[in-house]
């Protein structure tokens, strides 16, 4: 391996996994699994949060319910940033991903229990589990090659695959078992599907070799009281801030999601300037960092559009398309499973381009591309949103249609961030910057379950033309700055 690997990182030699490192497996199908558990209750949150009472719902209103989503998905990719922290400097990936799945577990057991609050409860332990699982697989497979590996970008596609095949089974089994019988027994599969994520990782150690199983940059004696003690007092100040809401009566839905959003902006600014100002980073890597800024931004936009498939586009399949089959009224939760097939036959054909193509498009090309096709799937969107207008039901191919052009924006974009940021990654913060990157999507997710409330004031067609353009725009502006991005890249493709 090359002398900038992440330390302690050794890919395991012996059986391959299609070609690559018989690790992947591991990786592979753990992540398939914690993807089941996440998309599966995501498929049918917002249906089961604006549910009437009398149908087993919360009755949340849809702005709410809207910005509940996408500040849930928001913590959840936040929280990749102190998972990834403690990977590097306490108990290293490996035990950071065995716990993330294991207290991921118990968060969607505790929304199968079929109360009001268990639902809360439950994704606050999912958001806890899912900060400590989700960066540090994600580190592992880049462990598993060296930093600036054609097939690394090839087994990054591969795994994604593997995300997006439980992605794809998830909704069929939880989108039926909670619409067409009862929610709780939909959330209730999502949990027992997490529960073999562990047990096949468990399993699968074998394979890991040295990949994950130290600190990156670990915290001894006194730095490591201190830094507990830090957390410490962090944690008693939020459960303070949280009491003192509770005691004003500002414990509402609407005032915790915009807290929320507001403390999820500024981790980011927080976080990108002590990366930057850090003196221990050399001139090099600073310099990649900062290319990176661009490739954040250009990432958070992509995300506030399309994980509005979980929300307004849900709640769109819901109440304005024609969803009956020779009798049957199918989940409008099954169209979520519509985005991550295309993706499965989609991945290794990218895999394959990728590594045909070797250095000759650059990464910030590639984004630029899942830019524009984001916004084209949008500025689609708004002719569904016309053809929908006065009641009348449209067809779901409508909807097939736009998840079509995102998943070819996604391939361009998504695997491929994942690779740059473990290649553009200062080696002290490895683990942390796949936190990094995650934070893109908790960033583009608070922001736009923010913007999706606007669904309810501006008519359809105007609010997914307004957006589809500002990214088709902000794609083309993209372009016009790679070549001063590949500059900052410093050698890195």
């Amino acid at each position: 391996m090359s002398s900038d690997a992440p330390v302690g990182a050794r890919a395991p030699t012996g059986k391959t996994f299609f070609g690559h490192p018989r690790a992947l497996s591991t990786l592979f199908l753990t992540e398939m699994w914690e993807r089941f558990s996440f998309y599966g209750m995501r498929a049918i949150l917002v249906l089961y949060l604006t549910a009437a009472v009398a149908d087993g719902g919360l009755d949340l209103g849809e702005s709410s319910a809207n910005a509940v989503y996408g500040t849930y998905n928001a913590m959840v990719y936040l929280m990749a940033l102190p998972g990834g922290w403690v990977a590097d400097r306490l108990i290293g990936a490996r035990r950071s991903v065995l716990w993330g799945g294991v207290v991921i577990a118990a968060g969607h057991y505790v929304m199968a229990v079929p109360t009001g609050w268990s639902v809360f409860a439950g994704m606050t332990l999912i958001v806890l589990g899912t900060g400590l699982l989700k960066p540090n697989i994600s580190t592992m497979v880049g462990d598993l090659y060296e930093r600036d590996s054609p097939r690394r970008d090839a087994g990054f596609s591969i795994f994604y695959m593997g995300i997006n095949l439980g992605a794809f089974i998830a909704p069929l089994i939880t989108g039926f078992l909670g619409e067409k019988i009862n929610w709780h027994l939909g959330f209730g599969a999502a949990a027992i599907g997490m529960t073999f994520g562990v047990a096949q990782y468990v399993a699968g150690r074998r394979n890991l070799g040295d990949a994950g199983a130290r600190p990156a940059d670990p915290l001894l004696g006194a730095d490591r009281r201190r830094a507990l003690t830090r957390v410490g007092v962090a944690a008693a100040v939020l459960v303070a801030v949280l009491v003192v809401l509770l005691l004003t009566g500002w414990f509402t839905v609407d005032a915790v999601v915009n807290l929320l959003t507001v403390v999820t902006v500024l981790v980011t600014v927080g976080y990108f300037a002590r990366i930057l100002t850090d003196r221990e980073i050399s001139g090099t890597e600073r310099s990649r960092m900062k290319a990176y800024v661009w490739l954040f931004v250009f990432a958070a936009a992509f995300w506030l559009i399309y994980d509005q498939a979980g929300s307004v586009l849900n709640i769109f399949a819901a109440d304005r398309t024609d969803r009956n089959v020779a009798g049957f009224t199918f989940p409008a939760s099954w169209l979520q499973s519509v985005n991550p097939i295309l993706i499965i036959i989609g991945a290794p054909l990218a895999a394959w381009l990728w590594l045909r193509l070797g250095h000759r498009v650059s990464t910030p090309t590639k984004f630029a591309v899942g830019l524009v096709l984001n916004g084209l799937s949008f500025v689609l969107m708004a002719a569904a949103a016309r053809a929908a207008v006065g009641g009348d039901l449209v067809s779901p191919w409508w909807l097939v249609a736009v998840y079509a052009i995102q998943v070819a924006g996604e391939l361009s974009l998504s695997p491929v961030g994942l690779s740059a940021t473990t290649k553009l990654a200062p080696v002290k913060y490895a683990s942390q910057m796949l936190g990094l990157w995650f934070l893109a999507t908790a960033v583009g997710d608070a922001i736009g379950g923010q913007v999706a409330r606007l669904a309810q004031h501006w008519s359809q067609p105007t609010y997914f033309l307004t957006f589809g353009l500002a990214s088709v725009v902000l794609g083309l502006a993209a372009v016009m700055f790679t070549r001063q991005i590949r500059a900052l890249m410093a050698g890195i493709h």
